[in-house]
């Protein structure tokens, strides 16, 4: 008889942490909230994602290595002596490192880019019990694959941090600055919405250019040169100071987002956000969104910064965190992960 798994093996795809790894940590978190023993599988080098896996007090395997292709080498050899239990590979590449080999679920955060990418995730699926993707949106483009939405913390703001007042409007936008996440449209909407009212609107763009080739970080630089007094640049903060510094978040992405995790946070912060009909931006958003601009479209993307501000109500944003508390709070994601992994044959317990 084939024994029932009680722990769970989280293989991440980098050693930095971007979107995909932010997403392992709460899976993890997740799976011991559900009785399960949990390790997290990450490189030496870089190491923020050890890092954070051992301060958060999961069992954590160090595979040394400092480039992708020497961790994908030590990670397959590890895993096929080692690991017992059901392995979790959260991206391509230890999903492409342990193709073949038995109990995994291939958990793809992206669609794969070109053909080199597409093989890639062709051959990783080689053995996976489950093809897992974080919206609907793209389960429609990887056949057989299964959604597994994304979930964040609630977004706690300071009592009384938001007094709009309508004659000074602050935008913000959190994220990578590139033009694949549409920053260099935002910068063109923001100069137009600063000619139909001069002074009215500033943009407090929160990020940085963190995993964007030069020559893209160019073109976002030149598009925001343009409208430099309009913008403050802090890079990084954190969630509860950027929501509530601003009045309107705006997300507008120009390719095929995948989810789209800081609509989420918006919404659990109470915050109105406009986004483009990029991917899954509108699945995320929720049916019936009202304020969805044409990707690619800065005039668009002004004219429903505009409706957007002119139409929030409290009722919007009461349905808004309403949504996020059904569909991407941490309880709605840990009751989506234990049915599937019960599916697996997982034994989960907890907090489900």
């Amino acid at each position: 008889m084939r024994a029932v798994p009680t722990s769970l093996t989280l293989a991440t795809n980098n050693g930095d942490i971007a979107g995909g790894e932010v997403m392992l940590l709460a899976l993890a978190e997740a799976a011991g909230d559900l009785g399960l023993a949990v390790t997290v599988v990450a490189p030496t080098g870089p190491s923020e994602l050890l890092d954070a896996a051992r301060a958060a007090g999961f069992a954590a395997v160090a595979i040394r290595a400092t480039t992708r292709s020497a961790y994908a080498r030590g990670l397959r050899a590890w895993d096929a002596a080692e690991r017992s239990g059901l392995l979790w590979c959260n991206g391509l590449v230890p999903a492409l490192a342990t193709a073949g080999h038995p109990d995994r679920v291939v958990h793809l955060h992206q669609l794969p880019r070109g053909r080199a990418q597409r093989v890639a995730a062709l051959l990783a699926r080689v053995g996976a019990r489950r093809v897992v993707v974080p919206s609907r949106t793209m389960a429609a483009d990887v056949p057989g694959s299964t959604p597994l939405p994304n979930w964040c913390a609630e977004v706690v703001l300071p009592s009384g941090s938001h007094h709009r007042d309508p004659d000074a409007v602050t935008l913000g936008y959190l994220g990578r600055h590139s033009t694949d996440k549409g920053v260099d449209v935002l910068a063109r909407a923001l100069a137009l919405l600063d000619r139909r009212t001069p002074g009215r609107y500033r943009l407090l763009l929160a990020g940085e250019s963190r995993f964007v080739d030069e020559a893209d970080a160019l073109r976002v630089r030149d598009a925001l040169d343009r409208v430099a007094p309009l913008v403050e640049r802090p890079g990084w903060i954190g969630r509860s100071d950027f929501f509530a510094a601003i009045d309107l978040a705006v997300f507008p992405s120009v390719w095929a987002e995948p989810f789209g995790l800081v609509v989420t946070e918006a919404q659990s912060a109470r915050v109105p956000f406009v986004v483009t009909d990029a991917g899954a931006l509108p699945e995320v958003a929720g049916p019936g969104y009202p304020w969805i601009a044409r990707a690619g479209d800065p005039a668009s993307l002004a004219d429903t910064i505009e409706r957007a501000l002119a139409e929030a109500s409290p009722a919007h944003l009461d349905a808004a965190r309403d949504r996020w508390r059904r569909e991407y709070s941490p309880e709605a994601g840990r009751r989506r992960l234990a049915a599937l992994l019960a599916g697996l044959g997982v034994r989960v317990g907890g907090a489900a």
